[in-house]
């Protein structure tokens, strides 16, 4: 259950008011940061741009390194929510269940590319130590992708990272989306 409850819906403007009715149509229910994110009209709405700009075709990281990076940073910071909603759109994007499974363990595990590799260790470093990040590891980075990328992924790392501490903070409840067992808090570094 969520920290904080949600206000009446006559209480939200329109906009928001038409964008959890949309939310209600496509998931059968309003997402819970939807309802606590919604307390804050323009600053929902400025959020919600900026994600449609992330999820643009030509945005620099595609979707499933996108939500791979997603899975791990909501494990980092204890977001139900986040795991769930991003393992949903990683085995959406590329049907690997047993790599959805497995980030926690993705230095362990074969199942992940150099990329993959390299996109999930930045993301933790980001996540967790962002202040002592040595100035070679964007150096070991450019081995996989071009400034233009490490730019955009560690955009899209901050993004989730205000994203999962918000839904964690708050309390955001899972929807359900995604049936992987095993998906819970997983915060092995």
């Amino acid at each position: 259950m969520s920290r904080i409850d949600p206000k009446p819906l006559s209480a939200y403007p329109w906009f928001i008011r038409w964008f959890l009715g949309r939310q209600r149509r496509v998931y059968g229910a309003v997402l819970a940061p939807s309802w606590l994110w919604g307390r804050l009209p323009g600053t929902f709405l400025g959020m919600l741009v900026l994600l449609s700009m992330f999820q643009r075709r030509s945005y620099p990281v595609d979707t499933a390194l996108r939500s791979l990076v997603s899975i791990r940073i909501a494990q980092l910071n204890g977001c139900g929510f986040c795991v769930d909603l991003n393992a949903h759109n990683f085995l959406k994007a590329r049907g690997e269940e047993s790599k959805a499974k497995d980030v926690a363990q993705w230095r362990d595990s074969e199942l992940f590319s150099a990329r993959e590799r390299a996109a999930l260790g930045w993301a933790e470093a980001v996540t967790l130590t962002c202040a002592d990040i040595e100035s070679d590891a964007i150096d070991r980075l450019r081995n996989e992708f071009s400034e233009d990328e490490i730019t955009a992924l560690t955009a899209w790392i901050g993004f989730q990272n205000m994203s999962a501490k918000f839904n964690a903070a708050l309390g955001a409840e899972e929807h359900g989306f995604c049936a992987l067992p095993g998906k819970g808090h997983q915060q092995d570094v």
